[in-house]
Formats: structure tokens, sequence, C-alpha cells
């Protein structure tokens, strides 16, 4: 075998191996960096915040967060409710407004869930929301996956000589805010 040929290609290789190394050890371009950054979350159900924390990727210089972002409470995707009873007495003899009503609550997830039934509800003037679970019978702040809960409540207020209750109060909807 010639052995000019063997030194060209050995010279060949040691030029391919000089020319390919820089691009093995090359900086990406500022361009190409990024940092993975927590970016705290709150948002609120009545007059009660919940935090949460998410991780998302961007570019070197985005600058980190130093307020949390503010928004709209998770609802449960997957949820259905099944009104089985209701019951509104304006007033009754004990000069009261009395409300009772059992709701079913369905969780159709293959997980578990944490959190707060909130209820619409329309009393023949204005449609207000709210979380009344913390004076349930059964406040149902967790749901099974693939499972149900009954929501209860039964309750009288005193009526207010001033603001005399509605005649008219029904509930219009129901969601399910998740606090996990």
């Amino acid at each position: 075998m010639d052995t000019s040929f063997i030194h060209n290609y050995r010279q060949l290789q040691v030029v391919v191996c000089i020319l390919l190394l820089p691009t093995l050890f090359a900086c990406p371009s500022d361009n190409d960096c990024t940092k993975t950054i927590t970016i705290p979350q709150v948002y609120f159900v009545g007059n009660q915040s919940y935090t949460q924390d998410i991780t998302q990727e961007v570019p070197c210089d985005y600058p980190e967060p130093t307020e949390p972002e503010i928004i709209e409470a998770p609802v449960l995707e997957n949820f259905t409710y099944e009104i089985l009873s209701f019951n509104y007495e304006p007033y009754t003899d004990t000069n009261t407004t009395r409300v009772q009503y059992e709701i079913q609550l369905n969780n159709h997830n293959n997980y578990d869930v944490i959190g707060i039934p909130i209820l619409t509800a329309y009393d023949g003037h204005i449609e207000f929301s709210g979380n009344l679970s913390a004076e349930a019978d059964e406040p149902c702040n967790e749901i099974s996956a693939n499972s149900s809960c009954i929501l209860s409540f039964n309750k009288e207020y005193p009526v207010d000589p001033a603001i005399p209750p509605s005649s008219t109060y029904q509930i219009v909807n129901v969601e399910y805010v998740v606090i996990n």
C-alpha cells in the first residue's frame, strides 16, 4: 500500500477532527437558552384564598415572578349534580326563613378530589353564588374517584324586619371548585 496515501488519509482525519471539534463544544446562542421557573398562583373562593405553583420553561432573560398571578378558581371537570330535594320557606312559625336541600355531587373522574361546592341561587331579584358548605350538615369537601356525595343543608335564619325575605328562591347551578 502506498505510504503517501496513508499519510494523506491521516492528515485528512486530523483536519476533519479539528473542523468538527468546535461544533461539539459550541455554546448555544442566547436565543436557545431556557430555564424553568416556578410561578405562584392564587385564586379566591369567597373570602378565602388558595395558592398553587406551576412550573414553566422560559427564556433565560425572562424575569423571575415577584407577585403571585391571580387566576380563576379551578372548576372540576367531569362533574355533575342532581338536586334531590329543595325546600324554601320565607316565613316559618318561629319568624325565621328556612332553607333545606340535598344535592348529589358526582365526580366522574378517575381520581379523588378535595374542593368546595359553590351554589348559584336566584332570589327573584338577583343571582348570587357562594360557598355554603361551612354551614352544611354534610359539606362534601372530598369526593372519591368515580363517586358521589350528598350535600345536605338545613338551616333557619332570623327574619330581618327591615329586609323581608324573598318569596322566590331557587338553585340555578352548582360547581365544584378544586383546592387540591
